[in-house]
């Protein structure tokens, strides 16, 4: 399945917080989780990834630190703030409501009851 990018670029940030919410990641492990949730839908490129969350950082949205891969390797993992949290429960909100609007005018408006 292919999707038009608009349709992506305005969720890509309720993706990623949502993928943090739970648990923290590391980037490429972000991009490898959104394509399996999303059964390849989404498959996000480094270039995109990083300045979003590079973005996301500097809102205070999330934090990142380092961890040992292994003996040569470090990765540097992002864990969702409090604050993360909170514009992720929002942007739920309004996709919900965006979505439920767009199914009402799918389905040929609202129906009335019929008494």
């Amino acid at each position: 399945m292919t999707t038009e990018k608009g349709l992506l670029s305005g969720n890509t940030t309720m993706l990623i917080l949502k993928l943090l919410e739970e648990k923290d990641m590391y980037g490429y492990q972000i991009i490898e989780e959104l394509a399996k949730k999303s059964d390849e839908t989404f498959r996000l490129k480094t270039g995109t990834l990083y300045p979003i969350l590079h973005g996301l950082e500097n809102d205070d949205l999330v934090i990142s630190y380092d961890e040992n891969a292994d003996k040569a390797r470090v990765r540097k993992y992002y864990h969702l703030t409090s604050k993360g949290k909170n514009l992720l429960k929002k942007k739920q909100s309004d996709w919900n409501a965006y979505k439920n609007a767009v199914n009402r005018v799918l389905e040929g408006g609202m129906g009335y009851a019929i008494v």
